[in-house]
């Protein structure tokens, strides 16, 4: 199996890139424990940058852009992380989704995270990335994780789960989704399938 995490962190190092890290393992240690192997990459928008405006520019990405575009629409299972700018999703990430083929992540399971600098911009999974991942047709799991500068580090309450635990919880429902589509599936293949998997998995 190939799991691809995408991080459109801008810094290094980059919280965005360590949750991207985070979540990664969690779905890779669930699928080794359930006897798959996993081959794991990761995506830093940051070094296509310039190649993602060029190929919004002239409509042919290079070699590099071509290599990450390559990365995600093969992957068995995607991972999205973005940092929150101004209440959604930085343009960096949204452009390297606009030079995607919109039916290229049909039925494809995938897990939406976020980094912000409090919790009030929490709702940007809800409001601005599963819409995005509604339109392309991904199966996005019901658990999406966003971590805030003051999550790092916490146990949670008792109102509240902890990161740790919201990223056990979401890289576990990443894997049984992976687990339950068969490796090769084209996008029009076993959608209903997946859409059902994803109902019980709210019931779990």
């Amino acid at each position: 199996m190939k799991l691809t995490a995408v991080s459109a962190g801008l810094s290094t190092p980059s919280s965005t890139r360590l949750l991207a890290d985070r979540l990664t393992e969690s779905a890779r240690q669930e699928l080794t424990a359930q006897g798959h192997d996993v081959t794991v990459e990761v995506v830093e928008l940051r070094e296509v940058a310039g190649d993602i405006a060029h190929h919004l520019v002239t409509g042919f990405p290079p070699a590099r852009l071509a290599a990450a575009i390559d990365a995600v629409t093969g992957a068995d299972g995607l991972i999205a992380v973005t940092p929150v700018f101004t209440a959604s999703y930085s343009g960096l990430f949204k452009s390297f989704f606009d030079v995607i083929d919109p039916a290229a992540l049909t039925g494809k399971p995938a897990l939406i995270a976020a980094t912000g600098g409090t919790a009030r911009h929490s709702l940007v999974l809800d409001h601005a990335m599963r819409p995005l991942f509604a339109y392309l047709r991904a199966a996005v799991v019901p658990t999406a994780v966003y971590a805030a500068s003051e999550d790092w580090g916490s146990g949670g309450d008792e109102y509240t789960e902890g990161l740790p635990a919201r990223i056990r919880r979401a890289g576990g429902e990443l894997a049984a989704l992976m687990a339950a589509r068969p490796a090769g599936t084209e996008p029009e293949d076993d959608v209903a399938a997946l859409e059902q998997q994803l109902a019980d998995l709210r019931f779990d």
